[in-house]
């Protein structure tokens, strides 16, 4: 990590958020990068935040190095991460087109989010950040079933297998590895079967994730 303003790369972050992904991701690279932390939810509790992400999610990431009128503006997470080892690589974290994992690669990527992470989120919003008197239990619990039953698919894949693809680590299993460190987050990583559980203890065990959720 470096000072402010001496860098081309600006992460905004909150704990435990989404922005655990690029921010692993930069930590697995060894690259530097200037971090702006804040607290959940930052378009409420972060002056100015809105003015700099108008949709007020994080994480926020900015890359300058092609200069000012080339400003990379990014905030989706896992495209974050993609966006780093395709234009900053080589890099082992990523999975190239002529490899045969390339499709589970991608698949990967976006199962991440939009399935094993967006339930999640209602989890969490209808636990915890809602006032008490808004929250629904009931949708609480059927998105509960519903992440468990997705997680099935992180299972089968390590069965017999370190990793997700590739046999090696990438960045699939760093956004993987987030959506698994949200659910222990929340109280559901009981629900982990073997392998899943397993996997997830190889992960955790990483210098560069124990330094971003440090972080």
């Amino acid at each position: 990590m470096k000072k402010a303003g001496a860098m081309s790369f600006k992460l905004w972050h909150c704990a435990g958020s989404r922005s655990v992904r690029p921010l692993w991701t930069m930590e697995e690279m060894g690259l530097d990068y200037e971090l702006e932390v804040m607290q959940f939810p930052p378009r409420f509790l972060h002056p100015g935040y809105a003015e700099i992400n108008p949709i007020g999610t994080v994480p926020y990431f900015v890359d300058d190095k092609d200069g000012p009128d080339n400003i990379i503006q990014m905030t989706e997470s896992a495209g974050i991460s993609q966006y780093l080892v395709d234009r900053y690589g080589p890099s082992t974290l990523a999975v190239e087109p002529s490899e045969v994992g390339y499709g589970g690669y991608l698949n990967w990527l976006h199962r991440s989010d939009a399935t094993l992470t967006f339930p999640q989120t209602l989890v969490l919003r209808y636990t915890l950040l809602e006032p008490e008197a808004m929250r629904l239990p009931k949708v609480a619990e059927d998105y509960t079933k519903w992440f468990y039953s997705r997680l099935r698919s992180v299972d089968l894949a390590t069965a017999d297998n370190e990793f997700l693809v590739a046999n090696r680590f990438t960045i699939a299993d760093i956004t993987v590895g987030y959506a698994l460190y949200l659910a222990d987050t929340l109280g559901l990583a009981e629900g982990f079967k073997p392998n899943t559980k397993a996997y997830y203890e190889r992960l955790k065990q990483r210098p560069a994730f124990q330094k971003a959720i440090s972080l």
